[in-house]
């Protein structure tokens, strides 16, 4: 299937990004034709912004259905494809699009071993800075309906447990009922690309503040 709104979304997420001198390490899209659903993933590169990160990743989900109800809603789609597919019609949907943003942290940065302890000091320590990171992100994302998160891994050594990866994972979703022609859909993404770009450097701010301190400690 083609999704030529979601294609116009995509090029306006890669040019903004490229006006703001940010490459991505990753910049894929992908399609599902039996679930009817479209998506972009993205990755870039936190080595040269953050102490104690790796990476951030960005992945923007998308549907047939969503699109279609897009297109019937906007000005010049009369002759878009999925308007003449019957079974994208069966179901009303809200058009809106859903975006997962993962800060993936160095699990041997964040967790150095330290001579003279013993048992599971790693995660005990760990569990601690990862706890005052979600107090500050919540307070920070209070006043938008988001969903944070914490994906970890736990493996063992001779020095006890540790995490084996540390992801912080939050949850968008922006509805796209307003824009009433493709050109106010990609300035309406670019101004929520510029958002979601500065939530996140924010988020890395305060976790390599925590962090500095707790590593210090």
């Amino acid at each position: 299937m083609h999704y030529p709104i979601f294609n116009s979304v995509v090029n306006t997420i890669d040019t903004k990004l490229e006006k703001r001198g940010i490459r991505t390490h990753k910049f894929n899209t992908w399609e599902n034709n039996k679930i009817n659903a479209a998506g972009l993933e993205l990755e870039i590169t936190l080595s040269k912004v953050s102490q104690f990160m790796q990476s951030l990743s960005i992945n923007f989900d998308w549907d047939g259905f969503r699109e279609r109800a897009l297109a019937n809603r906007l000005e010049g789609m009369e002759s878009h494809p999925f308007l003449k597919v019957e079974k994208l019609s069966e179901t009303e949907v809200i058009p809106s699009i859903d975006i997962e943003m993962t800060w993936l942290f160095d699990v041997d940065l964040c967790q150095p071993e330290l001579p003279g302890e013993t048992g599971n000091y790693r995660i005990d320590k760990a569990s601690q800075w990862m706890e005052s990171i979600s107090k500050r992100v919540n307070d920070l994302l209070k006043e938008s309906d988001i969903i944070t998160r914490w994906h970890i891994e736990i493996e063992g050594d001779e020095n006890g447990k540790y995490l084996s990866a540390i992801n912080l994972i939050s949850y968008f979703q922006y509805q796209l009922d307003e824009p009433k022609s493709l050109n106010e859909v990609n300035q309406f993404v670019s101004k929520r690309l510029q958002d979601l770009l500065l939530k996140a450097n924010k988020v890395i701010y305060l976790s390599d503040e925590i962090l500095g301190e707790s590593v210090a400690a």
